[in-house]
Formats: structure tokens, C-alpha cells, sequence
């Protein structure tokens, strides 16, 4: 598990609710560059990416993971709820969508969705 956000409160937040779901394993960093170095270097099942991040924004980061690989499995972790936003990732081929600002057990529970939808293939690719 990969977590991009610029903000380490909410890196601190999303790695407890990923425990809490059986994620041990996590990498954080706050932007860009380090995102796309550890994804290189781990080859983490899932990157929980947040869109409004400094110097890179999320989605080119987006673009980015899916050049470098094509079945990476990105979850938009964001407070912008614009629907050009949300359509914007989903085309540009994030498996999710997760708001900020859900109370903790509602975000728990997106969470676990997002992660039941890309377990398989995750599961797939190991065997």
C-alpha cells in the first residue's frame, strides 16, 4: 500500500484505517517524484492518492502510475467532491473514489469495498 498526500495528519489517519482493514504493509510520501520512485521500487497493490497535492497534482501522478503500470490499482482519496473531478478520475482509470471527510467508520467501510473490488486481481497477479 502506497499513500500520497501532502498533509501527514491524513497519511497518519489512512494508515490506521488500512491496519484496521489488515494493510500492514504501507509507504507514504507527501507528492509527487517519491510517489512514482516507491511505486517503482515496491510495486505496491494499492495507492490511496490524494488530487490536490503542491507541484504535481494528483491526477498527473494518476496518469503517471497507469503509464508506468496499466493494472495499478489507484484509489482517489480527496475532499473535492466536484462531479468533474470524480468523472475526471474514473476516465482516467481510478479503481475508487473515497471523500476525506466521511465520519471514520463510513470511510472504513468504502475502504473495504474498494479493497474487496481489487483484491482478486491483486490475488490474480500473484498466483
Amino acid at each position: 500500500m502506497l499513500i500520497v498526500d501532502d498533509e501527514p495528519h491524513v497519511r497518519v489517519y489512512l494508515r490506521m484505517m488500512m491496519r484496521r482493514l489488515g494493510v500492514e504493509t504501507t509507504w507514504e510520501v507527501g507528492g509527487g517524484e517519491g510517489a512514482l520512485e516507491l511505486y517503482q521500487t515496491h510495486q505496491p497493490d494499492v495507492v490511496l492518492l490524494d488530487i490536490n497535492l503542491p507541484y504535481m497534482p494528483g491526477k498527473e501522478i494518476l496518469r503517471h502510475l497507469l503509464a508506468i503500470d496499466p493494472e495499478a490499482a489507484v484509489i482517489v482519496v480527496t475532499s473535492d467532491q466536484s462531479g468533474d473531478t470524480i468523472r475526471a478520475v474514473s476516465e482516467l482509470g481510478a479503481m475508487g473514489y473515497v471523500l476525506k471527510q466521511l465520519p471514520p467508520a463510513q470511510m472504513g467501510e468504502v475502504l473495504a469495498d474498494a479493497l474487496a473490488q481489487i483484491e482478486p486481481r491483486v490475488r490474480a497477479a500473484g498466483d
